[in-house]
């Protein structure tokens, strides 16, 4: 795979268990892209996310995500790549029965950090980074919708991961919450991170106008930078 890509697909079949969902897949992003994945609930933009974060297997094609192919990788390296992607959920997945600190505490410990200093100025960090800091002792159940989806971007970035893949982060929250996240993530895309966006919300792709990849009756279709007056994203999104 060649150095600028974050991620490049090609000719690759998507499968969920062992219904295929998405066929003959073909798109790369480049290093520090920002890109929309849009379409109705059930066309496989949750299957390819799962597919790039090396959930689901890849059986045919070519299929390369920083800098591992999805099809030879073995098991073992598996951990490696997703210390490469941060990824970011709509359902949250916070532990409820403890701390944001803890919860952060329990990403780091798990994935090989040791220094109990180094995890307290990293956890620091990336809270402020998203504007969360004064919320580090607070239980999930004391934030909103919008300060829990802000507190899983926290958790996605700890690794300083190249590549963020986030899916519906903005499903569960209202309007002006969401132009609040996609603002997260806009900057975070600013500082050199491929972010993929997955998401039906029509407002939020109107509002800032990217490269927008659509699933559409089994095939994924690259509208480029079309924005929602030149292409009626509509019939896409539920």
């Amino acid at each position: 795979m060649e150095e600028a890509f974050a991620i490049s697909i090609k000719d690759t079949d998507i499968y969920q268990r062992e219904q295929l969902v998405l066929s003959q897949v073909n798109f790369q992003l480049i290093n520090g892209e920002f890109v929309f994945l849009i379409g109705k609930v059930g066309s496989g933009k949750s299957s390819l996310i799962k597919t790039l974060n090396a959930e689901l297997p890849v059986f045919n094609g070519e299929a390369y995500v920083a800098g591992y192919s999805l099809q030879t990788i073995k098991t073992k390296d598996i951990p490696f790549l997703r210390r490469k992607i941060g990824v970011v959920f709509q359902d949250f997945k916070l532990l409820t029965d403890r701390s944001i600190y803890k919860n952060l505490h329990f990403v780091l410990k798990s994935t090989g950090w040791t220094d109990e200093k180094a995890m307290n100025e990293r956890i620091d960090s990336i809270l402020e980074e998203v504007g969360m800091v004064a919320f580090k002792q607070k239980m999930p159940h004391q934030l909103s919708g919008g300060e829990q989806q802000r507190i899983v971007i926290a958790r996605a970035l700890l690794n300083n991961p190249e590549i963020i893949l986030a899916d519906e982060p903005t499903g569960n929250l209202d309007f002006d919450t969401s132009v609040g996240i996609l603002e997260l993530f806009k900057k975070i895309n600013s500082e050199g991170k491929t972010v993929l966006m997955a998401t039906h919300d029509k407002l939020v792709v109107d509002k800032y106008p990217a490269r927008t990849l659509i699933c559409s009756e089994g095939k994924l279709i690259d509208a480029g930078m079309s924005q929602g007056e030149q292409l009626d994203f509509r019939s896409f999104i539920d």
